[in-house]
């Protein structure tokens, strides 16, 4: 190395690539880890009581139960109606809020059972 002067910049430079590459593979998986909840793979569960916090009491009402012209998520909603609905909107709700269908599917029994 005492002859030749460019030889630490190259370590360095192949060091510093390869650090890059093995930290953009680790933040593809934490990236995917939030994505999913903090679980990945087909394995991750939904918890519907956050996502309706996140995406309905805005417009619904912090108790479900309604607000100005929405209506009550209360009540012994079908899981099935609330599934099209959510998929396909009524009335002041629009298709679409929600595109996951874990999500669907979670939020759809969650309302159903209040």
């Amino acid at each position: 190395m005492k002859n030749n002067p460019l030889i630490p910049y190259v370590l360095i430079m192949a060091f510093g690539i390869g650090l890059i590459f093995f930290l953009s593979l680790e933040g593809a998986v934490i990236k995917d880890e939030a994505e999913n909840g903090g679980e990945t793979g087909e394995t991750a569960e939904v918890d519907a009581k956050a996502v309706v916090e996140k995406s309905c009491i805005g417009c619904h009402g912090g108790d479900l139960g309604g607000q100005g012209t929405t209506p009550a998520l209360t009540g012994g909603l079908d899981a099935a109606h609330v599934t099209d609905v959510l998929v396909n909107g009524q009335g002041n709700m629009p298709a679409g809020v929600l595109t996951n269908e874990a999500e669907i599917k979670a939020v759809a029994e969650y309302i159903s059972g209040l």
